[in-house]
């Protein structure tokens, strides 16, 4: 057990995974900044408008004017959220490979995940966290219930798109189980 935490960290802590994660966390962050930095105005009218349809929060006026900032500032944080998801999705193929090669040399990649069915899961699992998250907003205000329900729905956001990238490379040459474990 000792052996296999030591080494996800040393592959969690390599220059190779932090650079990888930097570029997409960053990236995702400038992206959206540069975006509604542009259509502030817009995005915050489109909040109000979701906010007024969200139950029990809806009917309080005064988190529709005062609070549409906040609100407009964590569904940006969100929509980074999902980006970071996306581009996780499409640009984490070479460096799976990377550390599969590192840690068994002998497997062979024999598949590639489908750009087109690995954004179709992604943008899946982003349409279900996103309706989700917008429902439980006054959850997330919770102490600890929040965090854990948060938790629950990154995990939603993650599960079934790495499941289809790690499992579309095709480690495991038998397709039954892959098909059994609904990997293709």
């Amino acid at each position: 057990m000792q052996k296999v935490l030591r080494r996800s960290l040393n592959d969690i802590f390599s220059p190779m995974v932090l650079g990888f994660v930097l570029k997409v966390g960053l990236g995702s962050i400038l992206l959206w900044i540069v975006l509604l930095t542009f259509f502030w105005d817009t995005y915050t009218n489109i909040v109000e408008s979701i906010i007024a349809k969200i139950p029990f929060i809806g009917s309080w006026e005064w988190i529709q004017s005062g609070g549409s900032a906040i609100f407009a500032l964590l569904f940006g944080y969100i929509l980074i959220i999902i980006t970071i998801s996306l581009l996780t999705s499409l640009y984490s193929e070479p460096i799976l490979i990377q550390l599969a090669k590192k840690h068994y040399p002998n497997v062979q990649t024999v598949g590639s995940p489908n750009i087109f069915t690995s954004l179709l899961f992604t943008l899946k699992a982003s349409g279900l966290f996103l309706v989700l998250f917008l429902f439980s907003i006054p959850l997330l205000f919770v102490p600890i219930l929040g965090q854990i329900w948060m938790l629950w729905l990154w995990s939603l956001l993650i599960k079934e798109p790495t499941a289809y990238d790690v499992g579309s490379l095709l480690f495991v040459r038998d397709f039954k189980i892959n098909k059994k474990n609904q990997i293709l």
